[in-house]
């Protein structure tokens, strides 16, 4: 189909750079972006709507209101409230896996035991639901503990816990509902895997699988990966420690008996699969699963892939996957996350964004995450995480540079990113404080 209209739900980073991937293709009239953001209204073939990504009904409205012919679910939270499954029963296609297969990402607790089931290699673990419980299975797994929310908390319900003390505190805030609501009530405990950690993403139509661009993600706050843990504050791609073997070791272990899996338990999963790995002396095992794509590596995926993402995601829907060959650019790239004074935690919004204009680089793009406008049309800050600054190059120290030549042109009140984004894929690190 051609002069197709294209609905991307979600306001961050990641739905910026799918709406700019989307609006490349011939075959796309608009693209509509709920709620969207100050950066996807000012893209070429792009609208915003003024509809929450939660708002289901709203969502269903706008879609038929403007007679979308494809949906792209960007967040975790509609797919986990049955967006696909809503769309689906009125006749209208919308990509991203069912209510019940995005349980894999919604769940701590339905993904640990489903990896358990299908022998997918991740950490040792056990679900808790009193603090007792808890420290008796610390005394098996040692220290530090990772302990988990069991719902969805924007990628903040973490904690690693290096003292018997701090378990025990995080263990009593987080099953009293304190600290993530009703995503706590629940957490899963598990031993802490030791090793580097890489993003595997995959688009995925049942058995059908093709994998996307490799990339590495930077959850920490600060540089030297120290400080709290984040959504993430920057990311790279190609990830060089994954190499073609191990690529294929992820896919034989983890990517293909998670789909047969799903598959055979009656819920095939269609859609972006992200398995966050940590690459162990004992092989690849399963941090966790996210069920749609990452952010913030999607910005440094999207700005290298060459083909239409479009034909991408209708052959997954068509079940023609293996009718695709993607093309990317073989050149590095990498996204550093501009972010909000106080982030993860409290952070003001409304500073005006100054120096956007400025950026002028073909090989760079700046992507609108916490971005909103201003009654007099300034772009002004909204989220944590404010902006995703990509740069290509011919490695992955260029890239870095031409990523920071960038940032030093924008300017807002409190603005923070780390300057070592990439240095496991650069000998000499760059390295120093925030800025």
């Amino acid at each position: 189909m051609s002069d197709m209209n294209v609905l991307v739900i979600g306001n961050g980073g990641r739905e910026h750079a799918l709406a700019w991937k989307i609006a490349q293709s011939p075959r796309v009239n608009e693209v509509i972006v709920a709620p969207g953001n100050a950066g996807t209204a000012a893209e070429a073939k792009c609208t915003n709507a003024d509809v929450s990504a939660d708002d289901i009904d709203g969502l269903l409205a706008l879609a038929k209101d403007q007679g979308i012919d494809l949906t792209v679910v960007g967040p975790e939270a509609p797919l986990a409230q049955g967006v696909v499954d809503t769309f689906q029963a009125h006749g209208l296609r919308c990509f991203g896996p069912s209510k019940q297969a995005a349980q894999l990402e919604a769940s701590k607790a339905f993904s640990k035991a489903f990896m358990q089931r299908h022998a997918i290699p991740t950490a040792a673990y056990q679900t808790i639901t009193t603090v007792s419980d808890g420290m008796a299975f610390l005394d098996t797994i040692g220290l530090p503990a990772v302990i988990k929310a069991d719902g969805l908390a924007a990628g903040k319900g973490v904690v690693i816990a290096s003292t018997r003390e701090r378990v025990q505190a995080t263990l009593e805030d987080m099953l009293s509902g304190n600290a993530f609501g009703q995503a706590g009530h629940q957490v899963v405990m598990e031993e802490c895997l030791d090793g580097e950690e890489a993003s595997f993403i995959v688009i995925a139509a049942g058995d059908d699988v093709l994998p996307m661009a490799t990339s590495q993600d930077h959850k920490r706050r600060d540089n030297h990966d120290l400080g709290p843990n984040t959504g993430g504050m920057g990311a790279y791609s190609p990830a060089p420690v994954i190499t073609p073997a191990l690529a294929e070791d992820i896919m034989t272990t983890v990517i293909r008996p998670t789909l047969a899996g799903l598959a055979a338990e009656g819920m095939p999963f269609v859609g972006f699969l992200y398995a966050g790995i940590m690459l162990t002396q004992a092989g690849p095992k399963v941090l966790e699963f996210n069920v749609r794509f990452g952010d913030p590596e999607t910005q440094p995926i999207m700005m290298r892939l060459q083909s239409d993402l479009v034909d991408l995601i209708e052959a997954a829907l068509d079940g023609e996957l293996n009718t695709q060959n993607p093309t990317w650019d073989q050149r590095s790239a990498l996204g550093v996350v501009m972010a909000s004074a106080g982030y993860p935690g409290a952070y003001a919004k409304g500073h005006p964004i100054l120096g956007l204009d400025q950026i002028d680089h073909a090989g760079v793009k700046v992507f609108h995450a916490g971005t909103g406008l201003s009654a007099t049309g300034q772009t002004v800050t909204q989220g944590g995480r404010v902006l995703s600054v990509v740069a290509l190059g011919e490695d992955v120290p260029t890239a870095h540079s031409r990523a920071h030549d960038a940032i030093a042109r924008i300017q807002f009140e409190g603005a923070f990113y780390r300057t070592d984004i990439g240095h496991r894929a650069m000998p000499s690190a760059a390295s120093g404080n925030d800025s």
